[in-house]
Parts: C-alpha cells; sequence; structure tokens
C-alpha cells in the first residue's frame, strides 16, 4: 500500500471475514492531519520487520543434525546404532571369528558336536540374525531420508533468505546509482554554471 507495490504474502480465510481496504491517500490525508500517526505507523512497521527477519534467522540458522536428534526417538536412535555396527568391518570381523570358532569346534568334536556338518542350527541363527537385522536397517534407512528431507528444507530456507538479502541490495545498489547520477547531473550542472562566461 505505501510503496504502491504487489502484496507478496497471502492469507487463508478459515471463518467468514470481513475485509477492509485503506486506500494510499486515507493513509496521506491520516498523515497531514495527525503527523505524530506516521510516527506510530513506522513503528509497526519495523516491528513487522524486525519479527519477519527473526524468524528467518531462527529458521534458517537451525543446525540439521539437531533438528534431527530433537525428533529421534529411542527406537530410531538404536535402528541407527545397530545399522552402523551391523554395517562395519567389526561386525563383519566379529561374525566371521564367531563362525570360524563355532564350525571349528563342531568338526573337530565329531560325534559329540552339538551342531554337526551341515550346521542347520547356526543356519537358523543366522536366518534369525538376518531377518532381525533386515527391518532394523530399513528402518535406519527411513531415518536418514527424514534427514534428508530435513537438510532439503533448511537448505531450502536459507537460499530462500539469501535470495531475499540478495534482492536487498540489489535495491540498495541500484538506489545508491540512481543517487551517484543525481550527483553527477549536480556536479555537471555547477561545472557548466562556473564555465559559462
Amino acid at each position: 500500500m505505501i510503496d504502491q507495490t504487489p502484496r507478496q504474502t497471502s492469507a487463508l480465510a478459515l471463518e467468514e471475514t470481513v475485509c477492509v481496504e485503506v486506500e494510499r491517500n486515507d493513509i496521506m490525508v491520516l498523515l497531514q492531519r495527525k503527523p505524530l500517526a506516521g510516527v506510530d505507523l513506522l513503528a509497526a512497521l519495523g516491528r513487522q520487520i524486525h519479527a519477519a527477519q527473526q524468524l528467518v534467522r531462527r529458521r534458517s540458522a537451525r543446525n540439521p543434525n539437531e533438528v534431527i536428534e530433537e525428533q529421534a526417538t529411542l527406537g530410531t536412535r538404536v535402528a541407527d546404532a545397530v545399522a552402523r555396527f551391523g554395517g562395519s568391518w567389526s561386525f563383519i570381523l566379529c561374525c566371521l571369528g564367531f563362525l570360524a570358532v563355532y564350525v571349528c569346534a563342531n568338526v573337530s568334536l565329531r560325534q559329540v558336536a552339538w551342531d554337526p556338518y551341515p550346521f542347520i542350527l547356526l543356519n537358523l541363527f543366522l536366518s534369525m540374525l538376518a531377518a532381525i537385522q533386515a527391518p532394523i536397517i530399513m528402518m535406519s534407512q527411513n531415518r536418514q531420508d527424514a534427514k534428508d528431507r530435513v537438510r532439503s528444507e533448511l537448505d531450502y530456507e536459507v537460499n530462500r533468505r539469501a535470495a531475499a538479502d540478495i534482492q536487498g541490495l540489489a535495491r540498495k545498489l541500484n538506489l545508491l546509482g540512481e543517487q551517484i547520477s543525481d550527483l553527477e547531473d549536480l556536479i555537471r550542472h555547477k561545472q557548466n554554471r562556473w564555465e559559462a562566461p
């Protein structure tokens, strides 16, 4: 309304609403009759701009890892830990060591072995381990997808803030360019007056 540019935000009424439109001329009449109203208007605009800037700063300055950890439950943390250990060399080496000891013990005990060669009990344990580990790893992958989504949303907010800052700087540069142009015109005008006889 004041700078005569299109409004950049929108609102959705959830119930029947009456809207009042205040025209620019009405504001001008108010300011002519009550100049102190202009100070109140500027103070309200300043508070609104300050609140908007604080909101943007707060949202764009959030650390994605902190946001993700705030949303983490005990189950998802356990799933992450199991997936992290299950996909490590430590787990692979532990499994290989256990399998080697298990097989060697059962082969060396021969007739008295608790799980003789085709190692049916070992196969059962390994199948159960895989059956439990697979959904836990899938839970961890779903959590990783959620982490990526949070990071991309925060990146988007930072990019929006950067774009707004760049637009503000562009406006300031244009204003400075206009003022420099006005100064150059004024200097040329004064030089022409001094050079004229």
